[in-house]
């Protein structure tokens, strides 16, 4: 399998009131194509920032990032936001859904954005996939947080991305719904072959990965391969 994701000497720092504090330093990290890989660590390891990163959401100091074989560090915001149209999907702790839309439209919105045909028919099977059929045309802030959860699933799934990133998808749930999530992820990850980064702070989500990532003061300190 090829490498969809390539990071290399990866370092990024940020002004505090104290001087320079380095939030990540010298990260060196692959992910293949198809593959599942979970980030870990407490709070402040730079495991988010890691993976803004290397969605190109932010900018590195030094090091660089290969997205689909392409230099984040050689683009502009512009030019990044251009190279994930269509190719990848986001999923967030808090949903980052449309307020004052429903469910199929917030589905839709990234479909229309990357020029697909057949939007709304489409939108609809990605949320009967998600269990959400009967909750089309409610909008999202009516729905409870494993609903807007699962909607934000469909978004990011609708697109049929090579690679979706995922920050802290179950973190703002129950452990019921957490676990419904995170199957839901895992399910449809395998059924679309989609590359998944994940950054969890969930011993049982983290399991799930084909490589566990482990981080701690900015630096990695293991890689483990889950069986």
């Amino acid at each position: 399998m090829e490498d969809c994701i390539q990071v290399s000497n990866l370092t990024k720092t940020v002004q505090a009131p104290e001087g320079r504090l380095t939030i990540l330093q010298q990260i060196n990290l692959n992910v293949k194509s198809g593959e599942a890989v979970v980030i870990t660590g407490e709070s402040g390891s730079g495991k988010t920032t890691l993976l803004g990163l290397m969605a190109g959401l932010d900018k590195a100091d030094s090091g660089d990032v290969l997205l689909f074989g392409e230099s984040l560090t050689q683009r502009n915001e512009e030019q990044r936001a251009a190279l994930r149209n269509g190719r990848v999907g986001f999923v967030f702790q808090s949903f980052h859904l449309v307020t004052g839309a429903t469910a199929l439209q917030n589905v839709m919105l990234p479909l229309e954005l990357s020029g697909q045909k057949n939007v709304q028919q489409t939108a609809l099977n990605v949320l009967e996939n998600v269990g959400l059929s009967h909750r089309l045309d409610t909008l999202v802030e009516r729905l409870s947080g494993g609903e807007q959860q699962r909607v934000a699933i469909a978004r990011a799934y609708a697109i049929k991305p090579e690679i979706l990133f995922a920050d802290e998808p179950t973190g703002n749930l129950d452990s019921k719904t957490g676990n419904q999530i995170s199957e839901l992820l895992f399910n449809l990850r395998d059924q679309v072959g989609t590359s998944l980064v994940l950054v969890t702070h969930e011993e049982r989500l983290a399991r799930r990965g084909d490589r566990q990532v482990k981080m701690a003061e900015g630096q990695i300190t293991d890689i483990v391969l889950n069986s």
